[in-house]
């Protein structure tokens, strides 16, 4: 539906230029024919198009949809027709700010483009269509403008594939790329970019395999989100590798390739390589300094995290949320409470910084590791948005630690009310009681999961050999490598108990014994 003009004033509008009448025809009596043409008189004539869709854009640049469609309403009611470009400067507005209201005038717009023939034959317009419905989560109505071009270019599809990655339609974007006549770095960026986003990081990183046989070049963005694969991953030797091919290419000073390896770095615990990396960048951002102080910080090196977010100042960079973030995390690892509570004022006070959930988090980790449990229940209670399990699962793990077994039942009934089937949450009220040898308590939670249809999900291990990740669980038998790998565990068992070790065997409190 076409949204109201009367959503906007119209006298608070400016109003475009109004345009000479087509129909004067300028005095020809005195015209010299020898006369050329001045630049110093240039003809007042404005394309009224061009006036409305300047207009519109102004409000477009801005993030002001409303204004924007009332904008829109007004040409349309002044007679004026619109242009592709009036069309992709709209639905453009659109995909960069989805919601319910960018869908429904999206669509609108959409209407007026097939009203006009453009949505078939002009393939910039057919491509926006493409690109707005799947930022607004409609990627079959996407689909559907897709197929209805009668023209496509290389940009439509790799817009149809990322907005099927975007929207977790792997299948249906790896059977378009199949059908792609020819692919290009967007084209294989769209679809690594989109595992990486959906937590798909091995798919990711043998897709770029693909890609170097292919013999397509990749770009610095293809290698950020690589780079953010090996990160998830915890693979290091592809990191290096990585890093290594990324010092052969011209965009090896990058300064985004730079703060992904600081950061792949950073969460590999190789905190020295993503100093050394840190270093050496010639330019820096504020990106830059807040991926090596939350990296020190995550690591254990809360002076250096402190003197960084110091350093960071000097340099003239103010401080931002991110910034704050890595400094609380510091001081809670550290046990630096004053220091902590110091840099949480002045983050409100004078950086005038609303705190966030993360901050808040911080507080109650900050509070929690030196065994102040009331004080971190007190900042979870006056939060002024509601725990996530994050916050509240650290208060939990603390409690554990404490054996505070009211305090933990307490934080439970917060965990239970955001996410009733989380397992690991009633694993560790179970664990709770267990500690401190409350069985009754323990087997009371585990019959509670059991009448909820609960299952605790396996943990698993994982470690790298030659680039791969191999992963475990427990009594695993299903790699194949097994026989060695249990002779060997056999052979290490063997030489400890010949060196006096004598494996202790507790009491196992096992699941699936109710």
């Amino acid at each position: 539906m076409i949204l109201p003009a009367c959503a906007i004033n119209p006298t608070q509008l400016p109003h475009p230029p109004k345009p000479s009448s087509l129909n004067s025809v300028p005095n020809q009596t005195h015209f010299n024919t020898n006369q050329s043409l001045s630049l110093k008189h240039p003809s007042k004539y404005t394309d009224p198009i061009v006036a409305w869709t300047s207009s519109i854009a102004q409000y477009c640049k801005g993030g002001h949809l409303v204004k924007a469609a009332s904008e829109f309403v007004r040409m349309r009611e002044a007679n004026i027709e619109p242009n592709h470009i009036t069309l992709i400067t709209l639905l453009s507005v659109c995909a960069h700010h989805p919601s319910q209201i960018s869908i429904s005038f999206g669509t609108t717009v959409h209407a007026h483009a097939c009203k006009l023939g453009l949505h078939v034959n002009d393939v910039m317009v057919g491509t926006a269509l493409i690109d707005m419905y799947a930022k607004c989560g409609r990627v079959d109505f996407a689909r559907l403008a897709f197929n209805q071009m009668g023209v496509r270019n290389l940009v439509s599809w790799n817009t149809m594939i990322d907005g099927y990655m975007r929207n977790g339609r792997i299948e249906d974007a790896l059977q378009l790329f199949d059908q792609l006549p020819v692919k290009n770095a967007v084209s294989w960026t769209a679809l690594i970019g989109g595992f990486v986003k959906k937590d798909f990081h091995e798919e990711a990183l043998e897709c770029f395999r693909e890609m170097q046989l292919a013999g397509v070049a990749y770009d610095y963005v293809t290698i950020i989100a690589v780079i953010a694969a090996c990160a998830n991953l915890g693979t290091l030797g592809l990191g290096l590798w990585v890093h290594r091919l990324v010092m052969t290419q011209a965009f090896r000073n990058n300064v985004r390739v730079s703060n992904s390896l600081i950061d792949m770095y950073c969460r590999c615990g190789c905190i020295e390589l993503a100093r050394q990396v840190f270093d050496r960048m010639s330019n820096r951002t504020l990106v830059t300094w807040n991926s090596i102080i939350v990296g020190f910080a995550v690591n254990g090196f809360a002076d250096e995290a402190l003197n960084y977010f110091n350093s960071m100042q000097e340099e003239g960079f103010k401080p931002d949320g991110v910034s704050y973030t890595g400094a609380l995390t510091a001081c809670s690892h550290a046990g630096l409470i004053n220091e902590g509570l110091k840099i949480f004022e002045n983050m409100r006070r004078v950086h005038r910084i609303s705190p966030r959930i993360e901050h808040y988090g911080c507080l109650v980790d900050l509070y929690s590791r030196a065994g102040r449990l009331e004080e971190a229940w007190n900042v979870l209670k006056n939060m002024p948005m509601r725990p996530n399990e994050v916050v509240l699962g650290s208060l939990l793990a603390a409690c554990r630690t404490q054996g505070n077994i009211g305090l933990a039942e307490n934080v439970m009934k917060y965990l239970i009310e955001l996410d009733p089937g989380k397992d690991s949450n009633y694993v560790l009220l179970s664990n709770i009681y267990a500690a401190v040898g409350k069985w009754d308590g323990a087997t009371k939670v585990r019959r509670r999961m059991k009448e909820r249809g609960i299952q605790k999900i396996p943990g698993f291990s994982s470690i790298e050999i030659d680039s791969s990740i191999h992963k475990f669980v427990a009594g695993d038998k299903s790699h194949e490598e097994k026989d060695h790998i249990y002779a060997a565990l056999e052979l290490l068992s063997f030489e400890l108990q010949l060196c006096g070790y004598v494996p202790d065997f507790p009491r196992k409190e096992s699941y699936e014994d109710e």
